[in-house]
């Protein structure tokens, strides 16, 4: 895959290195056309470090702007107003105005990056609309400061993997629910699990890239989740529950990665108002929770349901029991099982061992948890 990046004369230049460092660790290659005003705040040298080729400064007897033209994808980031309005009037009088306007001819995707002051950006919002009429993707910008400035280099990455894949899941409307629910003792004390949230952000990354419009559902998080996604955040299971009453009506496919509370504590404890006196023994006493994914297929019949089994330390043949029996419970599609005991992954970890079960099994050995996303993904592909 080749993307051509193109490094305009806003301060944000300051970032491009190492958003085309990032898009090469995705094994992206990067072509760079700089402006001269981006020569003015970076050196093409820096550029041509981090892409590892030769930067465009000025169009030759080589016709770049028609060879780097039919490209995968045309990325200016970041993207001045002067830019983004003279492509809206199709005016080529420099190497990247050239390049975008034969790319569009060709129509190869592009997507522009804002990065300016506030009330330039506002100014331009007409040249903007005109060309997201013509179908040019924009990545908003992160507005503080009276500024829009730069996003988050890996949520552009995520919006370049994006119009770049073959976008499966185009169309499909995905639900992810991640990290750990909280179940409050009293208003300081509560009990929860050990779970980071990376495999749910994970798979939502991955359904964002092959096209799909992700929403996630957050209980207690470890790791960011991406600006990208509509997110709705949650603490309890109670709460959690409610959540989804809402929003699985309107959804194709949910992916319950969450690990939700097995116990609460007792409704009386959890209305205490003051804090619990450490002076004295306290006796807990739990209930069961109730069983949130078997009631998913009840709000919507027609959702295509993954669901995850969590065990501790047992064997391969007792996970797969347990999970099919939860399978059976709420008639789930897909079963995603794991030992959290394992070394090296689990709760917190970079990397997971798991075994898919529907009407096979696949057993998934110690990778990373984004190559479980991928897998989890390619099968709900082939079963949907």
């Amino acid at each position: 895959m080749e993307i051509v990046l193109c490094v305009t004369g806003s301060v944000a230049a300051i970032e491009a290195v190492k958003l085309a460092r990032e898009l090469r660790r995705h094994k992206i290659e990067v072509k760079c056309f700089m402006s001269d005003d981006a020569c003015e705040i970076i050196h093409p040298n820096a550029m041509e470090f981090a892409t590892d080729q030769e930067v465009i400064l000025e169009l030759t007897g080589k016709i770049e702007h028609v060879k780097y033209a039919q490209t995968d994808l045309v990325l200016v980031a970041p993207a001045t107003a002067n830019v983004i309005s003279k492509f809206a009037y199709k005016i080529a009088d420099n190497p990247i105005n050239t390049l975008l306007i034969t790319a569009f001819g060709y129509k190869t995707p592009i997507i522009f990056v804002p990065s300016m002051h506030y009330s330039m950006y506002q100014a331009i919002l007409e040249n903007i609309h005109k060309l997201e009429n013509d179908g040019i993707k924009f990545i908003k910008p992160k507005i503080e400061e009276n500024k829009a400035k730069f996003p988050d280099i890996n949520d552009i990455v995520l919006h370049a993997l994006r119009e770049t894949s073959d976008k499966s899941l185009k169309g499909k409307k995905i639900l992810v629910s991640a990290g750990a629910t909280y179940e409050a003792i009293d208003p300081v004390r509560g009990i929860t699990n050990r779970s980071s949230g990376k495999t749910g952000v994970e798979i939502a990354r991955e359904a964002f890239i092959r096209g799909a419009d992700v929403t996630i559902l957050c209980g207690r998080m470890d790791v960011p989740v991406p600006r990208i996604f509509k997110v709705v955040k949650v603490e309890s299971t109670e709460e959690m529950q409610g959540e989804l009453k809402k929003l699985l009506k309107n959804q194709d496919i949910f992916i319950s990665a969450a690990a939700v509370s097995d116990f609460i504590p007792e409704k009386s404890v959890q209305e205490n108002v003051d804090k619990i006196s450490s002076d004295n023994d306290f006796i807990l006493k739990l209930k069961r929770a109730p069983k949130i994914i078997n009631s998913v297929k009840k709000i919507n019949p027609d959702i295509f349901l993954v669901g995850f089994k969590a065990e501790y330390n047992v064997s391969d043949e007792q996970l797969i029991d347990s999970a099919r029996r939860k399978m059976k419970e709420s008639s789930a599609d897909i079963m995603v099982a794991n030992d959290v005991a394992i070394k090296d992954g689990g709760f917190g970890s970079d990397k997971n061992e798991i075994i898919i079960i529907d009407e096979d099994v696949f057993s998934v050995p110690l990778t990373s948890k984004r190559e479980i996303s991928q897998r989890i993904l390619d099968r709900v592909i082939e079963k949907i």
